[in-house]
């Protein structure tokens, strides 16, 4: 048998993240995201956009606002998929305050919103409207 010792980098920890997120394993893509501190790794905005992606498919709105604030408390600049990811977690959870909220912090953090980030208003718009129709 070998003998031999794999060291992981912040790769294979963002593969994880990613990976376990992607499989509804909120919870262990968030371990995965504390695993790289635990191992003296500075964790990269692809890091953070794993660990807050996880938290919008599992609807943890509350987690992934977290995860943003601590992005920025590491001075790992959010990119619009993190921001993006966060949105649709408040959307998703009916926190649309909170969407819009991040949707306007875009700009003051120097990110063009997409397609993706106006999507959860423009539910909330249509879904008013059509609310006010019957």
């Amino acid at each position: 048998m070998w003998d031999t010792k794999i060291e992981l980098d912040i790769i294979s920890y963002n593969a994880g993240t990613s990976a376990c997120g992607k499989a509804g394993e909120w919870t262990r893509a968030l371990s995965l995201l504390r695993g790289t501190i635990e191992a003296s790794l500075r964790p990269t905005v692809i890091t953070y956009g794993a660990g807050i992606s996880a938290c919008e498919t599992r609807v943890r709105w509350r987690h992934s606002l977290l995860l943003l604030r601590e992005q920025r408390e590491a001075m790992v600049r959010p990119d619009v998929t993190c921001q993006n990811a966060a949105i649709s977690a408040c959307a998703n959870s009916g926190r649309w305050q909170r969407a819009s909220v991040l949707l306007s912090e875009m700009w003051d953090v120097g990110l063009e919103p997409d397609d993706i980030s106006t999507t959860p208003r423009r539910a909330r718009v249509t879904k008013a409207g059509s609310g006010s129709r019957r």
